[in-house]
């Protein structure tokens, strides 16, 4: 290829890239709620009918046709879900630990990511006319424990680490990024790094304790300040996952935490996560008590994407779309 079709190239790619933010902010701004997906991997460990990876977690059941259709299912009652309500959805990829650490040490296919983008793009095939309204991100979570922000990588360990895995995502062609549960902001604002170089959207998502701040003590507010201020491709917006909707206590937040916050992706259990971590059964508090604080977030401070994290299931997403025509 010549220089003058490489640049050609690059210049079309960059354009479609640039493209594909302005089609999410579009979606954001047109839409009132937009569901993101439930529980795919705790209701996976919590079933008898497939073995999760011990490296790589759900990741590899992409590669085993029966697991593979199982896993499907459960995504397809959440698509099921929202195309029912006529709203938007967001599935992730089955990637949150499939770094390219992981990946060498399992002898797994280094285009595990790749392949889980497309198996993605396989089940949102199957719904006619549904392309506008499904869209796919590909998932990275932190380095390390969830739970442990000290655990952490630094700005530059994380940007170095993660981009592999990202570029991969972008690659199979992914609709936008997300880092989920992240419990560390110098982390999140290396992960954010490397996903603006991508020019595809990307939302970085916390985990949160019971009073309202990240893990490593930093509060919402400060957090998003300071991967705002570090970037020159700014998230499309933030998130909260694997944290009860109550942990967020939104009326002790500042009122400008609400302009970058987009999403919530709720446990289902108000226990802590050192407990959620330990306990032997699924703990599920009330789905309706969930669905409320949930729809609390959508009406009262304009959180739009709305998903379940540990202990939900189709009921929860049931609740907030048959509550929310009322």
């Amino acid at each position: 290829m010549s220089h003058a079709s490489k640049t050609l190239n690059t210049k079309r790619i960059v354009s479609v890239r640039k493209c594909s933010i302005r089609k999410m902010k579009d979606l954001l701004k047109n839409n009132s709620m937009i569901l993101m997906e439930g529980a795919i991997v705790e209701r996976l460990r919590r079933s008898d009918a497939v073995n999760l990876h011990d490296i790589l977690v759900n990741a590899p059941l992409i590669y085993d046709k029966n697991a593979g259709d199982i896993m499907a299912k459960l995504y397809q009652g959440y698509i099921d879900i929202a195309l029912t309500a006529e709203l938007p959805i967001f599935l992730t990829t089955p990637t949150w630990r499939t770094n390219r650490e992981r990946v060498e040490k399992t002898g797994i296919a280094k285009s595990i990511n790749i392949d889980a983008v497309h198996y993605l793009q396989q089940i949102r095939d199957s719904e006619k006319n549904s392309s506008g309204i499904i869209k796919i991100g590909g998932m990275v979570g932190c380095r390390n424990d969830c739970y442990l922000p000290d655990e952490g990588l630094s700005v530059e360990e994380a940007q170095e680490f993660h981009s592999w895995q990202i570029e991969q995502l972008v690659k199979g062609g992914v609709d936008f990024l997300i880092a989920e549960t992240l419990p560390n902001v110098q982390e999140a604002l290396g992960i954010a790094k490397a996903m603006q170089s991508t020019e595809v959207p990307y939302i970085i998502s916390f985990v949160i304790s019971r009073d309202g701040c990240i893990l490593d003590g930093t509060s919402l507010d400060e957090a998003i300040q300071f991967i705002d201020s570090n970037t020159d491709v700014h998230p499309i917006g933030y998130a909260v996952n694997c944290a009860h909707p109550s942990f967020l206590s939104p009326s002790k937040q500042p009122t400008k935490v609400f302009n970058r916050l987009i999403g919530y992706i709720g446990n289902a259990s108000s226990l802590d996560h050192c407990d959620l971590d330990t306990a032997d059964k699924m703990e599920v508090d009330s789905v309706s008590e969930w669905g409320d604080l949930m729809l609390d977030l959508n009406r009262k401070y304009g959180v739009k994407i709305l998903g379940g994290c540990c202990g939900t299931g189709n009921e929860h997403l049931q609740y907030i779309v048959k509550y929310n025509r009322i």
